[in-house]
């Protein structure tokens, strides 16, 4: 399996010859090698995870792609329709089995409603866990996606979150707030949590790739 590293959130997983997308959203180049589409994962509502017209370039070239989110996607998305998943449900959509964890996104401010967020654990391979610390119970997680900068977390809380989930892999991601300084900044950090626990860490920019 293949993993591509797009701006922001956004990753699409290649395995044999299909694409999975994950949170194309505001902050992604807009998507254009959109073919073989086996399925869209959106893991919560925020327009940096996803927009109509991201999905839009995904759909004209896979009608009838299956869209998988939580409640509070499917109530944003209006006329593009999702399929609801929440906390412990599996889903086999071509070459890949999509198993989900989580239930909230993590608080960003007392005063801001804190909406639906699922984790999505991808052939048992990646874990991505949208925008919380999700931990998948029960899991050994080989390839973690890790949220580098955010209004919803601090470094120290990443690194906390790589030291509890100890992958084998890791790599950056929804990072698109950060300054070149401050990329470089998270990156050390996250590469030394997880080399903490024997782990390797891959500093992935956009469009980068990884062999999973």
């Amino acid at each position: 399996m293949k993993l591509t590293k797009l701006e922001h959130a956004a990753l699409v997983l290649e395995a044999s010859g299909q694409k999975l997308f994950i949170d194309p959203g505001s902050f992604t180049t807009a998507l254009t090698e959109t073919a073989n589409a086996a399925a869209i994962v959106i893991t919560h509502e925020h327009p940096d995870h996803w927009t109509p017209e991201q999905l839009g370039r995904v759909i004209s070239m896979n009608p009838g792609v299956p869209i998988y989110g939580p409640a509070g996607v499917a109530a944003a998305t209006g006329d593009i329709a999702v399929n609801v998943v929440a906390e412990g449900d599996t889903v086999t959509v071509g070459p890949f089995t999509l198993r989900f964890f989580g239930e909230k996104h993590a608080v960003i401010h007392s005063s801001i409603p804190v909406i639906d967020n699922v984790g999505v654990l991808v052939n048992d391979e990646l874990f991505y866990p949208g925008d919380a610390f999700t931990i998948p119970d029960g899991v050994v997680v080989k390839t973690l996606a890790v949220p580098a900068g955010a209004p919803w977390l601090k470094i120290g809380e990443v690194m906390d979150y790589v030291l509890a989930v100890k992958p084998e892999r890791s790599f950056p991601t929804h990072e698109m707030g950060l300054s070149r300084g401050g990329k470089d900044l998270a990156n050390t950090r996250i590469k030394t949590a997880t080399e903490q626990s024997g782990g390797t860490f891959f500093p992935l920019e956009p469009h980068e790739s990884l062999d999973l």
